[in-house]
């Protein structure tokens, strides 16, 4: 269905009104298991509910659509599809090179587990294509990278990278998370892989955990589905048909979530009591140009420095009433954080510890005159 538009695909891909019922939303095939027709003579290849499900068959579906990609593997959290896509690739002896920025939780997988089976990691500036061409080594098989990363928001150029590790033998993982397929689609830039934490903006409402893996490569997906049957970190078919139900509006709510983000971080330049606004959408942020020119939009994450330090980011995250203290993001409720003692504390003393004055906000669907006065009572004048 690609030659549909976004929004067509959304709702569509993966599933055409059921033929006996005439459902036109994708049934919950709660089953464990599936009678066969004889011996080894399986129905529409379903055996078991952890080799295949009818209803996980229609969220990979979707989302390969929607990456514009041929294939998907879905998984039950984006950290277990994280694991599938380095086991996939990496041997011991192995490198791999990461942001120095990434999300606490693939750099606490990569250095405290991934370690321990002799894979090498460095990390690099995500939006220094020179630097991130420096970190490959003769071993690297992989470089990993967000963009937007999570939290400070770099951009890193898709195709650019996608040649450095294409020259190097290696494949580009592209975290698409923050971003979404809506605003970027990094399979058409030149990315081997697409992986997302399905639990943020694709299931969309703060009620589903999950992951996914798309990519084009019939091998790689192979190997997924051998890890994804072996390894057994699959989604639910309730999971699955949440995020299936939350992609059907992904850009609806995208383009709100960009609409009250801009504002927000428009506000927050001119506020007193922080130090920088990092947003891609602003002209002063470094990765502007290259944002624009591989997103649609800038997407809703804001993450803000505030005079004052730590003591100050946690008196900002304490005050507000409308953004809720939590972890994730995406949802169509607006968050905050404290992401060094929060989804980034993992990364404390080491090269990737993020600064103690920075908070992070996920900014929802909600009415903008009503956030712009929850963080204009928080932070004070």
């Amino acid at each position: 269905m690609t030659e549909l538009g976004f929004s067509t695909r959304a709702v569509h891909a993966g599933f055409e009104p059921d033929p006996r019922t005439g459902a036109v939303n994708v049934p919950i095939y709660a089953s464990s298991t599936f009678a066969q027709d004889g011996v080894g003579g399986l129905r529409d290849g379903y055996e078991y509910g952890r080799t295949g499900n009818p209803t996980r068959s229609v969220l990979e579906a979707n989302l390969a659509a929607l990456e514009s990609g041929r294939h998907c593997r879905a998984f039950a959290s984006g950290m277990a599809a994280t694991d599938c896509a380095l086991r996939a690739i990496l041997r011991p002896g192995d490198h791999v090179v990461i942001p120095d920025d990434a999300y606490g939780g693939t750099f606490r997988l990569i250095d405290k587990v991934f370690s321990q089976w002799g894979v090498e990691h460095s990390p690099a500036h995500v939006f220094d294509v020179d630097a991130m061409r420096a970190a490959i080594r003769p071993n690297t098989k992989l470089l990993w990278i967000e963009t937007p990363t999570n939290p400070l928001l770099s951009i890193g150029d898709i195709p650019a990278l996608a040649d450095i590790a294409h020259a190097a033998g290696a494949k580009l993982v592209v975290d698409n998370t923050f971003a979404t397929p809506y605003l970027q689609q990094p399979l058409l830039l030149g990315a081997d892989i697409v992986t997302h934490s399905t639990t943020k903006y694709l299931g969309g409402h703060s009620d589903v955990v999950g992951g996914a893996l798309i990519t084009d490569d019939a091998d790689l997906d192979a190997a997924f589905g051998f890890l994804q049957n072996g390894a057994g970190a699959v989604p639910g078919p309730f999971d699955a048909y949440l995020t299936v139900r939350g992609t059907k509006t992904l850009a609806l709510r995208m383009e709100r979530h960009c609409d009250n983000a801009e504002t927000i971080a428009d506000y927050l330049t001119r506020h007193p009591a922080v130090s920088q606004v990092i947003y891609p959408g602003l002209p002063e942020h470094p990765g502007h140009v290259v944002a624009d020119k591989q997103m649609r939009r800038f997407g809703g994450m804001i993450s803000v420095r505030l005079h004052g330090g730590r003591e100050a980011a946690h008196e900002f995250c304490s005050r507000t009433k409308i953004f809720t203290l939590a972890e994730s993001l995406g949802g169509v409720e607006s968050l905050i954080e404290h992401p060094g003692a929060m989804t980034h504390a993992s990364t404390e003393g080491s090269v990737l510890e993020v600064p103690a004055d920075l908070v992070r906000l996920s900014v929802g669907i909600e009415d903008v005159s009503d956030l712009l006065a929850d963080v204009e009572k928080a932070l004070g004048s």
